[in-house]
């Protein structure tokens, strides 16, 4: 089992940055242990955001390189999102995710919008 839980979204310009910070109950600096990030606007399907794997190496969706960064704190066990020069349609619930081997796990989620 692993609670996941996030924190750091809210309100931010065009333009504007925020860091999404998820904190694992779990080790995550464990052999086959992937962090992610997921977003889903409304009336659309979870979309993969950033992936960053045990040694450090991510992916990222094409909409959002360039623009954010996945890191991970493993003293912590904690991965973040920084999002730099948000856009209205970065607008979503964000989630953490993280898989160990063939388990995967969720947090609840954390609003992100993006409005002048």
């Amino acid at each position: 089992q692993a609670q996941l839980v996030e924190s750091g979204g809210g309100l931010a310009q065009p333009g504007g940055s925020l860091r999404l910070s998820c904190s694992c109950s779990r080790i995550i600096d464990s052999f086959g242990t992937v962090m992610a990030w997921y977003r889903q606007a409304p009336g659309k399907s979870r979309d993969l955001v950033a992936e960053i794997r045990r040694l450090g190496s991510t992916d990222y969706a094409d909409s959002v390189k360039g623009r954010f960064t996945i890191s991970k704190d493993n003293a912590k066990n904690t991965v973040y999102l920084q999002m730099n020069d948000l856009i209205p349609e970065d607008t979503a619930v964000y989630y953490c995710n993280a898989r160990f081997g063939s388990s995967s796990y969720w947090g609840q989620g954390t609003q992100v919008t993006v409005s002048s």
